[in-house]
């Protein structure tokens, strides 16, 4: 399917098919350009076809990656950039679902919720329009249960099922004190036995529950037979599994193979984070890209080596010292003379161009995390529920805002 023949719009029916075949054929073409790691590779397998691209990205700054990570679909680079980024900014367009009117929250609701984390709740629970209004709602990996509360209305009840004994108490004691009729329970939802606590009565909702979490609710919630369900999905690498497996007919048919770290590609995008944080992160990246040359220097393999990650508090040691301390980690010697000045600054010329070069991939970002998402629209459908995908929020409120809202006939 051409992607000029792709309409941006709230997906159903067979929009969820068509948009689907649409996303493998162009993440399967190009999967020579997104798979490789820029992080783990001196130099990439597609630079040699790409050279002007390659030479352009690898002379910008790591202040020019940062200003284009959240955003990629606009940078004016070389061909085939400027293609790939009408195709992927075409094949992953999708509308938000339309709103509905929510009822007030009630007074002091929103008390101990993270601004943040609150408006997302706001803007999850204003796009849940069902034919039928739920009656018993199910809070899946629920914390304290703040967004079953906030859709929580009179003559429903409420269910939340959480993993942390610790969240559990607290949530029972926020829904006593609000006088609400909601009950917390203490449950591991991967576990046999929670097939036993989903009723077809129920109406469970997940606001970025993370990769086997979420798909566990999918599974059960169609087996149990319920009429509605309501996902915000997340963190689709968090699997147990080495690779991705696939839930429905057309993406167990499809020649994509993802292993976790292609499934991370999603979780890539960064919005929320502060100047300190970030000061940390590339910190901490530069000095393990300047290692990375060290050992392959010290070993005399040209390959990445697959290094722990330190606690910050070795962010305010020596470069040196933090080698040493690495290359311990992985039984190598640095006895003899390092240039440890240019090494670290070696590490950060990397990321800028590490950085830089990512880019490339960032353009496959959202595609494949549709595709993902995609996945367990069409298996709901297959499993009888009419499923409408679109998006809840913007994404400076969070860049995992696609949701999908499932109803029985």
């Amino acid at each position: 399917m051409p992607a000029k023949d792709v309409d941006c719009r709230v997906l159903t029916g067979e929009d969820l098919l068509a948009r689907f075949t649409a996303l493998d054929a162009f993440l399967t073409e190009h999967q020579a350009l997104w798979k490789p790691r820029p992080f783990t590779h001196l130099q990439l397998p597609w630079e040699t076809s790409c050279p002007e691209l390659s030479v352009w990205l690898r002379k910008r700054t790591l202040e020019d990656a940062e200003a284009s990570h959240n955003q990629p679909c606009m940078l004016h680079a070389p061909e085939p950039f400027a293609t790939l980024a009408a195709m992927s900014r075409t094949l992953s367009a999708v509308d938000q679902l339309p709103p509905h009117e929510l009822p007030a929250a009630g007074h002091r609701l929103n008390v101990d919720v993270p601004g943040r984390k609150w408006q997302q709740i706001e803007a999850f629970a204003s796009r849940l329009a069902f034919d039928t209004p739920p009656a018993h709602w199910l809070d899946w990996c629920a914390g304290k249960g703040h967004l079953g509360r906030r859709l929580l209305q009179p003559g429903q009840q409420l269910t939340c099922l959480e993993y942390d004994p610790a969240l559990v108490t607290s949530g029972q004691a926020l829904s006593q004190r609000h006088q609400l009729r909601a009950l917390h329970i203490e449950q591991d939802v991967l576990a046999a036995d929670t097939t036993a606590l989903l009723s077809a009565a129920y109406t469970p909702v997940a606001l970025h529950a993370c990769g086997d979490l979420h798909v566990r609710l999918i599974q059960l919630a169609s087996a149990a037979g319920c009429k509605q369900l309501a996902i915000a999905p997340c963190c689709y690498n968090r699997i147990s599994q080495p690779k991705y497996s696939a839930i429905s007919y057309a993406a167990k048919d499809s020649d994509l193979q993802l292993s976790l770290d292609d499934l991370a590609l999603p979780m890539s995008e960064t919005v929320t984070a502060g100047a300190r944080v970030r000061r940390q992160r590339d910190t901490s990246m530069a000095r393990r890209l300047g290692f990375d040359l060290l050992q392959r220097q010290l070993r005399g393999v040209d390959e990445y080596l697959q290094t722990p990650s330190l606690p910050s508090a070795w962010l305010d040691r020596s470069f040196a010292d933090y080698c040493h301390h690495l290359a311990a980690l992985k039984e190598l010697s640095t006895t003899g003379p390092q240039n440890w000045p240019e090494l670290e600054a070696a590490g950060w010329r990397r990321l800028a161009e590490v950085r830089n070069l990512e880019l490339l991939r960032g353009l496959f970002r959202r595609p494949l995390e549709l595709w993902l998402v995609l996945d367990r629209a069409l298996f709901l459908s297959e499993q009888g529920f009419a499923v409408r995908l679109g998006t809840f929020c913007e994404t400076p409120l969070t860049p995992r805002n696609f949701l999908l809202l499932a109803e029985r006939p």
